[in-house]
């Protein structure tokens, strides 16, 4: 997947990270744009994330606090963003596309890997809630591939491409922002 978001990333890009945890992607895709700014949800993983950075002297990524639905990015002001392992944890997974789809310039790229449990498990969209009201399970939305699809290509993506290594694993989608 890494060299898969390579193909698509340029030394002069402005890139964003959504849910970058403890920073590993972020840092490796470091060495090939001109900024990544990464964000997280957990105070925590961004410390962890800005200590890893200092230790290995990366100094063109800023890691945040912050959600992908509250942070003030302007139109138009992004070559990339990624969100990867992050789509289905979202309570609102439906309208970050277009969210995103607004940060890109003309050209600019949504990369994503994402778990789409109702491809295979679609008894999940029952157990979920229930689990989630016990206190038995974390807030994952359970949607289909063809959902996910259909939301990137109604915030006006193209899919450039889509990858699936096995039955029930991630789906790896490069969406692209036209013009």
């Amino acid at each position: 997947k890494l060299e898969m978001t390579r193909a698509f990333l340029r030394p002069d890009m402005a890139v964003l990270e959504f849910g970058c945890g403890t920073g590993s992607t972020a840092i490796a895709h470091a060495p090939f744009v001109k900024h990544i700014q990464a964000i997280d949800v957990s105070s925590k993983m961004i410390e962890i994330a800005q200590r890893k950075a200092a230790e290995n002297a990366i100094e063109n990524v800023t890691f945040r606090h912050a959600a992908i639905d509250r942070i003030d990015i302007p139109d138009c002001s992004l070559d990339a963003v990624l969100g990867l392992n992050v789509l289905h944890v979202l309570a609102n997974w439906q309208e970050i596309p277009a969210r995103v789809h607004r940060m890109l310039k003309p050209g600019g790229v949504f990369v994503s890997s994402t778990m789409c449990l109702g491809d295979s498990m679609k008894f999940l969209k029952y157990v979920v809630p229930i689990g989630k009201a016990l206190g038995l399970m974390p807030a994952v939305k359970v949607f289909t591939t063809g959902e996910l699809l259909s939301a990137l290509t109604a915030a006006g993506f193209k899919i450039e491409k889509q990858w699936q290594p096995a039955k029930n694993t991630p789906v790896f989608i490069v969406a692209k922002k036209a013009g």
